[in-house]
């Protein structure tokens, strides 16, 4: 399996969010990534483990009750 490693522009563009947002990601270490000399790439398995990791499952009926029934 061949990796896919993207430019901090591409990441950007892949996200479709501003280069700002996924340099800060970088810089608070919030993503992986990888130097290579003085360039940073991230992989493409990286940037969909953080978007997995920043998932939000829909709200349902029984999620409702469940988180209600804690509340009580």
């Amino acid at each position: 399996m061949e990796a896919k490693y993207l430019t901090v522009e591409e990441a950007a563009a892949y996200l479709n969010t501003g280069v700002r947002f996924v340099r800060r990601l970088i810089a608070e270490r919030r993503i992986a990534f990888h130097k290579a000399g003085v360039h940073v790439r991230l992989a493409l398995g990286d940037l969909e483990s953080f978007m997995q990791a920043g998932r939000v499952e829909p709200i349902t009926r029984a999620s409702v009750r469940r988180d209600l029934g804690r509340a009580a």
